[in-house]
């Protein structure tokens, strides 16, 4: 076996043996143990959200005083009591329906958004930016001055471009690469401190 392989098989043993429905929660879990990103009592919104493994460690982070929201075209089911989740394209009115949920700021958006991956590099990456660009566009209109900010990119011709605009929209910006991403996979994750609003 791989060691690539091997690795993947450990993650997808973890989340299955401690109740996660994916082995991408570990690597908020790393990103977590590395930045301190979720504190108690936080808001949270998670953008393409399911299957839920995000969710349901934010919601650990949060605590009962917090609140997490999650959006997903796909349905996410049996999730702790302090997680909503909202069924729709991100494309889509995501305020207005937020709205319906809470009026109040998030302290923290999480984006784990990925295109359905064709093959094609340029093609996948184009489609990563877009997402990242709504993404981006949803957490200025949601987060608190001073919020923080997760989200993956993909490595690619417009990811320094699109650093740019964090980094514009942020005052700290990092890159990172949690261990329980796949050393094969081309993305990365940026953690943004303290959104200057």
């Amino acid at each position: 076996m791989k060691p690539d392989q091997a690795k993947r098989d450990l993650y997808r043993r973890l989340a299955k043996q401690r109740g996660f429905k994916s082995r991408a929660a570990f690597k908020l879990i790393q990103l977590q143990k590395k930045y301190g990103i979720i504190k108690k009592g936080d808001k949270v919104l998670d953008l393409g959200c399911a299957p839920g493994g995000w969710l349901q460690v934010s919601s650990s982070y949060v605590g009962k005083e917090g609140m997490v929201i999650g959006v997903d075209k796909k349905p996410v089911k049996g999730m702790p009591k302090n997680v909503r989740t909202i069924e729709m394209d991100i494309f889509d009115d995501v305020f207005k329906a937020i709205r319906r949920v809470t009026t109040s700021e998030f302290d923290v958006v999480l984006s784990d958004l990925s295109p359905e991956v064709s093959g094609i590099w340029e093609l996948d990456s184009a489609r990563q930016i877009e997402l990242c660009e709504r993404a981006l566009e949803i957490a200025k209109g949601v987060l608190r001055k001073g919020g923080k900010m997760v989200i993956k990119i993909f490595q690619g011709e417009d990811t320094g471009y699109f650093i740019k605009k964090l980094r514009k929209a942020f005052k700290q910006v990092k890159l990172t690469k949690p261990p329980a991403s796949r050393p094969e996979s081309s993305e990365l994750y940026v953690i943004c401190f303290g959104f200057k609003g």
